[in-house]
């Protein structure tokens, strides 16, 4: 069987989320499925690294789809050329970033992380929304099959687009590795590093308004208010759309000495930082998964989180939570953690066992699963 891959969210050293969850279930299933022959359709000259393996072949398809004008001009004539080929014999499809081709004939199965965009478009550029909001529904009826990462994101998919619940699977994101305990000998080290040797909490996610890092800055102002302590402020994250709105935020806060942004971070990098922390606050307005999450509990790290969305799926009793809206309660969320060892010891076993479910080998063989039924059923599109 020829499977064809969209790699575009495949970047060098810009990997995220969506971008980890195509890497990580692509690999292995090049890996663990050597009688398959993937192809790997770019939009521009990819890595050497996202080479995965003898049964697998990197195409670049034009032009460069940065822009939604040029994504659906890669998807719907650039893809389906190509896939339509008779000469390349492709038999799925196997999207993992949310788009597919609405003019190809194969089979195809979507992974759609959520849909933000529906629900608060203003979070977006308006192209961006607009493209989102008109294309999404059209491809989730189309896909064969439309995976998502937690059973929200299943349920508000259904409800959104009036799709069967079967016709949408949970498949949930992994951890790397990397992300484990720290030695206490490595946590003084990162923190001597990092935070002048002080305690801190971490954030992890782009600047981007849904994140909520504004609402973050307030109540570390007010945590630093109510309770004097030592603590920093680490954000980690990529700027979007309208990153000078979070700086002139830090500047302007009384404690912008105690807040320190290191911008987008890789994994080896990533990991001892949230390894370190005290806890990760992680205030976000809207998530499909939350990753950062799933990683905290893997570093044994307690958690501060949003009660919202998928977050509390994910991080089950493993995290205080709180209304992200509601600067008050976070800030009392960082003061229990702050003064509470027991709390943060509790919180931190039962996050280490909460993270043994997310585990990519299990991801990769349900994704495959899903791409082998889908070529095998009759093409109704």
């Amino acid at each position: 069987m020829r499977i064809a891959v969209n790699a575009r969210i495949l970047l060098h050293n810009k990997l995220e989320g969506i971008g980890w969850f195509a890497h990580e279930t692509t690999r292995r299933m090049v890996a663990n499925h050597p009688e398959h022959q993937f192809v790997l359709l770019f939009d521009r000259p990819p890595a050497p690294e996202f080479n995965y393996g003898k049964n697998s072949e990197m195409v670049v398809l034009q032009p460069p789809a940065r822009h939604p004008l040029l994504w659906y001009i890669w998807f719907e004539i650039a893809m389906a050329r190509y896939l339509n080929n008779r000469k390349h014999g492709i038999d799925v499809l196997y999207s993992p970033e949310g788009y597919l081709s609405l003019h190809s004939h194969c089979p195809q199965v979507l992974t759609l992380h959520d849909i933000n965009f529906h629900h608060h478009p203003e979070y977006l550029p308006k192209t961006y929304a607009w493209y989102l909001n008109r294309y999404t529904p059209r491809f989730v009826r189309k896909a064969n099959q439309v995976l998502t990462v937690s059973k929200y994101s299943q349920t508000d998919i259904c409800a959104a687009y009036n799709l069967p619940q079967n016709k949408v699977s949970v498949v949930y994101n992994g951890i790397d590795a990397l992300f484990a305990p720290l030695s206490p000998i490595k946590i003084e080290q990162t923190r001597r590093k990092i935070s002048n040797g002080e305690p801190y909490f971490i954030f992890v996610g782009s600047m981007h308004r849904r994140k909520n890092a504004a609402g973050l800055l307030k109540a570390f102002d007010l945590f630093k208010r109510n309770t004097n302590a030592p603590h920093r402020l680490i954000l980690v994250g990529s700027d979007m759309f309208k990153p000078a709105e979070i700086q002139q935020s830090i500047n302007q806060s009384p404690n912008a000495h105690h807040i320190i942004r290191v911008g987008h971070c890789l994994r080896h990098e990533l990991a001892p930082l949230i390894g370190a922390a005290q806890a990760l606050i992680f205030p976000s307005l809207f998530e499909g998964f939350g990753v950062p999450l799933a990683e905290a509990m893997s570093c044994g790290i307690p958690i501060a989180s949003s009660n919202t969305t998928s977050m509390p799926e994910v991080a089950g009793d493993a995290a205080l939570y709180f209304d992200p809206n509601n600067t008050a309660q976070m800030a009392d969320a960082m003061t229990q953690l702050a003064q509470q060892p027991q709390l943060r010891q509790q919180l931190s076993l039962r996050g280490l066992e909460r993270a043994k479910r997310f585990n990519w080998d299990i991801s990769a063989q349900q994704v495959m699963q899903t791409v082998e039924q889908a070529a095998a059923a009759p093409n109704k599109q």
